[in-house]
């Protein structure tokens, strides 16, 4: 909890310390216990939550009687007070979401990426996707808050770049949160994909019983990567682009990788990868997909059309539903791929819980798990001690979406005492 301060120079810091206190209990507090967790005055309250009240934040949500003296005024976060955008681009659909301040999908939707990926034509798309998302949500525009875009790395979230994604070779140090500002009027962050994940976990998992504080999120989409949470701080690095992880290698006889190594992790688990697999041994045949969707499987690079990856995707998980032996062994060797790889993660960074997600994880995700924990537990490599809690995110498909508008509403709302330091 972070704690205020009673100059009257930096009231604008401490409307966000007593903000924050309010939002991370549900029940609401009054203005005595906001001063006892914030270490602000009872004035300074009174004075701060006025203005957040007056502003449309917070609201008095009623009186409680706890003992004698005097019943106590609830505060409580208005929900609807503010909205934020969310957008997460894949190479194979763009998510859209519209959050309140809980951080609850007011709306959502979904285009295909379109297939030539051309940057203008995908920020059009952009555009037109958030003006229906306001209109279909009902919601003031005055109200929101700005847009935030989940994107795959590598990106330079200094001026705004998506500098050059995989599966995207159009894509080249496109200036991304320019050019989405400026098509729709509103102000626009961008976040690398696997660390939006990571922050919609850290902030709708927040709350008075302290929420998660040193976890993973494994993030499966069209790729694979790693979103960080320390000591409940998202790491970044230097560059914004922590998080990287298919690069590990978990198998010295695997498929060459992109990057000229054999057995990345990254290269064997993600779709393209698993569908490659499925078309070489056979469990994938012409009587389950079309002959383009086969053709795309065994090809390399970024000129991969997902759309006919994902067709061979959805056939290769329908028959590991069905029970097909062929098709049940590709999913259960990328869950002792992903393990390896996370037992790497886990000595590293002295983990205890992983999350896994993202919008391709759910149709696979209980071939995989019925290996992965074994696999992981097992492995003689595995340093830590202590048991490690293996959990699916509860936010579903939009997780880097609505992970995106979280960062719009922790940018807005969230004590940042950094903002305090005298500069020249």
């Amino acid at each position: 909890m972070n704690r205020g301060t009673n100059l009257p120079a930096i009231g604008g810091f401490n409307r966000s310390v007593v903000l924050d206190a309010v939002r991370r209990e549900s029940a609401g507090l009054s203005r005595t216990e906001i001063a006892a967790r914030t270490g602000l005055s009872p004035q300074a309250v009174t004075g701060v939550s006025r203005r957040l009240i007056d502003a449309g934040l917070i609201r008095e949500s009623g009186t409680v009687i706890s003992g004698p003296g005097k019943p106590r005024t609830m505060l409580q976060l208005e929900a609807r007070g503010r909205f934020a955008v969310g957008v997460h681009i894949d190479p194979a659909v763009l998510t859209f979401v519209l959050l309140d301040l809980e951080g609850a999908i007011v709306v959502d939707s979904r285009e295909l990426t379109p297939s030539a990926s051309e940057p203008d034509e995908v920020v059009a798309l952009m555009a037109r996707a958030i003006d229906r998302l306001i209109v279909d949500s009902g919601v003031d525009r005055e109200l929101l808050l700005g847009v935030g875009i989940a994107s795959p790395g590598p990106v330079d979230i200094g001026p705004g770049l998506v500098l050059d994604p995989p599966m995207m070779p159009l894509w080249r140090h496109v200036p991304l949160r320019r050019a989405l500002s400026e098509a729709t009027g509103l102000p626009v962050l961008l976040e690398k994909d696997v660390t939006a994940c990571a922050v919609a976990e850290l902030w709708l998992s927040d709350g008075a019983s302290g929420g998660r504080s040193d976890f993973a999120f494994v993030y499966y989409g069209t790729g694979y990567g790693t979103g960080l949470v320390l000591g409940r701080d998202v790491l970044r690095g230097a560059s914004a682009n922590a998080g990287d992880t298919g690069h590990v290698m978990v198998d010295h006889q695997g498929h060459r990788c992109t990057c000229g190594r054999i057995g990345c992790v990254g290269e064997l688990i993600t779709p393209h990868g698993l569908v490659r697999e499925a078309e070489a041994s056979g469990v994938l045949t012409r009587g389950d997909v079309s002959e383009e969707a086969l053709v795309e499987a065994a090809t390399s690079g970024d000129a991969v059309d997902m759309r006919r990856i994902d067709e061979a995707f959805r056939a290769l998980v329908a028959k590991a539903d069905a029970g097909d032996p062929g098709a049940l062994g590709v999913l259960h060797g990328a869950g002792r791929h992903l393990a390896r790889a996370l037992v790497t993660v886990v000595n590293l960074l002295d983990l205890d819980e992983i999350v896994f997600g993202g919008p391709f994880w759910a149709p696979l995700s209980r071939h995989v798990l019925d290996v992965l924990p074994a696999a992981l537990r097992d492995d003689p490599a595995l340093i830590a001690k202590h048991p490690v809690n293996l959990v699916e995110s509860s936010i579903g498909v939009d997780v880097a979406a609505v992970g995106a508008a979280c960062l719009v509403l922790d940018q807005t709302f969230s004590p940042r005492p950094a903002a305090l330091l005298i500069t020249a």
